[in-house]
């Protein structure tokens, strides 16, 4: 069995005893000002999109698997749909969080699990980020399954307790992959760990991967009953048009030193043996820090790495300096962290000392002034532009989203949009309004020959909001038939070129397309 105990540190010190009332005292400090921003700040065009899926629970969406929509639907039956009710579970994700890690580290050294709860809770994110999307379940589940894990392999002997753990370990995992496919990140660190270190708990890793498999067949069932949405969405239309550059991989390492902050990076630096050390003691750990960051950085070669696409690994890299550093060590990387997010929440609290004045007239702050209205002031807009009998849609899925989530209605993109957020192609019948007269918001004056094959009259209308032109078409007479041939026939070549050797039982999009589970090409 691998030694996954860490050097103890004197137990009930002076030190171990600022540590605890440091966690107090960051805990509730960083819980107030989430909430508090959970609280004063619109809501995001991601998070409207969001909504509509917790407003139709179901076991999948277009773009990603089902758990945020699932968790907003709970949110929304318990608390309603105002903004900081949905935003909850991110809110308390830190908490939670820090709660796995502790469960996690607590058996090898209390005070040690405390110190990497506290470095990770002191990170600017954790203090800053409220907002409900698909990372924040898939971030607590990878956590949980990890705690899971770790108590499993901490077992002498595989007796029932330890079948029990890694079997607890799947099931979260396969909670993990109902969140999000970089998921499978985790479930290949688990394979590559087994590999090299543990061969001889193959049976463990096996019945591991079995309490996992049930959430990749809910997945692989509703993939195979709307046109493989998520594979396509994942793998193909997101990459087509992918170009490697050099200028992406040192993004995404300027990125990884961000999120390390420079402080812990220059003490991890500076403490690079204690770390090798550590790596060749908490070979779990060390699989977790160095797996992902090798496959993220493979494919940062051709792809832009999102930084909320190395979130639920995060955590992982502040346990290991707790388990690797002396006290000494680790206060020094505490307060460079402090500092750090200090900078960052004085640099939040100047933006909200802001006026809208100000937004408009000062550059930067200008460039997304337009931006800023739309989502403040989204009410006062949508009564300017709406009129009994007419049918509001956007040109995009942001402002449709934001403009939906204001009149708590879902709103459409008229349009063929772009290769993410197509839920419109599972939740819209476009023949429905077949003869009647449309609106569709933008932010920039319409070429109305564009919108003209599709309604017998086309007209621009603009309307002002705090010095911010918004325009919409207005068209009477909506022509399904033209808009099927055109547009959705654009859609259908751009978005559903799905691959012969998948089965479907079902699609939403072709069948209204063209009557049938499987469109000719």
């Amino acid at each position: 069995m691998p030694n996954l105990s860490s050097q103890p540190l004197a137990a009930e010190t002076a030190d171990s005893n600022n540590v605890y009332r440091w966690l107090l005292w960051v805990a509730a400090g960083s819980l107030l000002l989430r909430f508090w921003l959970s609280v004063s700040f619109p809501i995001t065009g991601d998070e409207a999109f969001f909504y509509w899926w917790g407003v139709y629970p179901d076991w999948g969406y277009y773009d990603h698997p089902p758990m945020v929509g699932w968790v907003i639907a709970l949110m929304r039956a318990l608390l309603g749909d105002a903004v900081w009710a949905i935003r909850l579970p991110a809110v308390l994700l830190p908490l939670l969080v820090g709660w796995g890690l502790w469960l996690a580290l607590k058996p090898f050294d209390r005070t040690r699990a405390a110190w990497a709860v506290l470095l990770f809770w002191l990170a600017p994110s954790n203090w800053l980020l409220m907002f409900i999307t698909t990372d924040i379940p898939l971030i607590a589940w990878s956590v949980f399954s990890v705690a899971a894990l770790m108590h499993a392999e901490r077992r002498e002997a595989l007796d029932r307790r330890a079948y029990g753990l890694y079997a607890l370990s799947g099931v979260l995992l396969g909670c993990a992959f109902l969140s999000k496919y970089f998921s499978a990140v985790l479930g290949l660190t688990y394979l590559v760990y087994f590999v090299l270190y543990r061969r001889q708990r193959w049976t463990g890793l096996l019945l591991l991967v079995l309490c996992a498999v049930p959430a990749a067949l809910i997945n692989l069932d509703y993939n195979m009953s709307h046109g493989w949405s998520n594979i396509m969405f994942n793998v193909y239309n997101r990459n087509a048009d992918e170009v490697a550059a050099w200028s992406k991989p040192f993004t995404y390492l300027g990125m990884m030193f961000y999120l390390v902050t420079p402080a812990a990076a220059w003490v991890a630096w500076r403490q690079r043996m204690a770390l090798a050390a550590a790596a060749r003691q908490h070979r779990l750990l060390a699989c977790l820090v160095l797996v992902p960051f090798v496959f993220f950085a493979i494919l940062s070669a051709k792809k832009v790495i999102g930084l909320h696409w190395v979130l639920s690994f995060y955590p992982f890299g502040f346990v290991f300096l707790a388990l690797a550093l002396a006290p000494k060590q680790l206060a020094t990387c505490a307060k460079g962290l402090a500092v750090f997010t200090a900078l960052h929440v004085l640099v939040v609290a100047g933006l909200y000392t802001t006026h809208l004045d100000t937004w408009r007239t000062v550059k930067p702050l200008s460039r997304i002034y337009p931006q800023v209205i739309r989502s403040y002031q989204t009410a006062q807009i949508l009564d300017q532009l709406s009129s009994p009998g007419i049918v509001l849609m956007a040109d995009a899925y942001t402002p449709a989203s934001i403009y939906g989530f204001e009149r708590r209605s879902y709103m459409p993109v008229f349009g063929v949009g772009r290769f993410h957020a197509r839920q419109d192609d599972m939740l819209v019948d476009f023949s429905v309004y077949q003869g009647k007269t449309i609106r569709i918001i933008m932010m920039a004056p319409p070429d109305l020959a564009s919108y003209a094959p599709y309604f017998d009259a086309v007209r621009e209308l603009k309307v002002t909001q705090s010095g911010v032109d918004f325009y919409a078409v207005e068209g009477s007479n909506f022509n399904y038939e033209a808009y099927r041939a055109r547009v959705l026939g654009d859609i259908f070549k751009s978005f559903y070129n799905i691959p012969s050797f998948l089965p479907m039982t079902a699609c939403p999009f072709c069948e209204r397309y063209c009557g049938k589970v499987r469109c000719p090409g």
